[in-house]
């Protein structure tokens, strides 16, 4: 009992520490809020108001027609340049896409030579390009048949694709988005306010009074994994409630109570990753280093930039010793599919080992350093 008190003693102390800070508050509502907002509802993997132009030298029914297929949202309305301002028009990056008709192009398909339409593209942009390149081939393709069957449906082909989304039927990226930016933020306040809390005993002298009372190294850690998972794991329920929810509109399917008990596993593991890199630092500015060097492959290996089955296998076995990609899929199973403690056990249990595992590396390192101090 005595221990539990001392540890909640001083998780308060580090609570009052980092609510009292103006540029921390400061930090956790723009992570949470702001950057949150800006990163899923900018997120680029679809073509969305591109530049495009049209070089019409056929001048004919079939050109225009395509033409008035190519707007909105996909394309800009489009313009009409000559040849001589092509280059000029994309090199300076106004227009992303030139799509070209050849004299009697629409002679040459009635006659079936099959003539070629050129389409020439700003790859600077490679997501844009390659998806704006497949939308106006696809374009191009059924106007041209609707051309030739002289009605406005196209003929059907011997096999149709039937399309059927499941969990996201309307395929909005930025429900995908808004949960692997709360993951990005969820790592890097949870790593960074832990690890600093660390350093600031050390730079400020607390520790060495620390080390005179009745209080334990486990307690110490403790108290600190506590305070942060407490403030992270509020900033996150707001977000998810009002940002997410409310703002971007994302449906969480699944059972919150259930996101909110795998969140916190996953913040007490981010936290021990903290501890263990603010023992290990002697400076705020080692600290950055070692953050910056953590952060990455935590946000660029957990699934959310690519999917963990796009990445080379030896790096795919790597990715399991990391919180953030059963965090990420976790989430995605509760928020998208509704999956119950029965469909992501796994993902649980291996979050929780692992941060048992960090913080038990975390603590012997922390025992160390005030022995070594002592």
């Amino acid at each position: 009992m005595k221990r539990l008190a001392n540890i909640f003693w001083l998780a308060g102390k580090e609570l009052k520490s980092v609510l009292g800070d103006p540029v921390m508050v400061v930090l956790i509502l723009w992570s949470f809020v702001i950057a949150v907002i800006l990163e899923a509802s900018g997120a680029g993997d679809t073509v969305y108001n591109a530049a495009i132009a049209i070089l019409d030298e056929d001048n004919s029914t079939l050109s225009h027609q395509v033409v008035s297929a190519l707007g909105s949202p996909w394309f800009q309305p489009p313009v009409l340049i000559s040849p001589d301002q092509v280059a000029p028009e994309m090199d300076a990056g106004r227009i992303m896409f030139v799509l070209s008709f050849p004299p009697g192009f629409e002679a040459d398909v009635i006659a079936g030579l099959m003539p070629a339409a050129q389409l020439e593209v700003d790859a600077t942009a490679v997501s844009q390009a390659q998806l704006g390149t497949d939308y106006i081939a696809s374009i191009l393709s059924s106007e041209t048949r609707a051309f030739l069957s002289g009605s406005s449906q196209a003929p059907e082909s011997a096999v149709r694709l039937e399309l059927r989304r499941a969990f996201n039927p309307n395929g909005d990226p930025v429900w995908f988005k808004a949960v692997s930016s709360l993951l990005n933020q969820l790592s890097l306040l949870t790593i960074a306010l832990t690890g600093a809390a660390m350093l600031r005993e050390r730079e400020q002298g607390t520790i060495e009074h620390l080390m005179v009372m009745p209080l334990t190294p486990l307690e110490i850690a403790l108290s600190k994994v506590l305070a942060n998972v407490v403030v992270v794991l509020g900033a996150f329920t707001l977000s998810l409630v009002f940002v997410v929810q409310q703002i971007l509109q994302v449906p969480v399917v699944g059972s919150v109570p259930l996101l909110l008990a795998g969140t916190t596993i996953y913040l007490a593991a981010a936290a021990a990753i903290g501890m263990f890199l603010g023992t290990m630092a002697r400076s705020m500015a080692q600290f950055a280093l070692l953050v910056i060097m953590v952060i990455i492959p935590i946000i660029m290996l957990s699934g959310g930039m690519s999917a963990i089955e796009s990445q080379p296998d030896v790096i795919q076995r790597l990715t399991l010793a990391l919180p953030s990609r059963h965090f990420l899929a976790f989430a995605k199973a509760v928020v998208f599919r509704g999956a119950g403690p029965d469909t992501v056990w796994f993902e649980l249990s291996m979050m929780a080992g692992l941060g048992m595992a960090f913080f038990a590396a975390s603590l012997a390192l922390f025992r160390r350093s005030m022995s070594l101090s002592g």
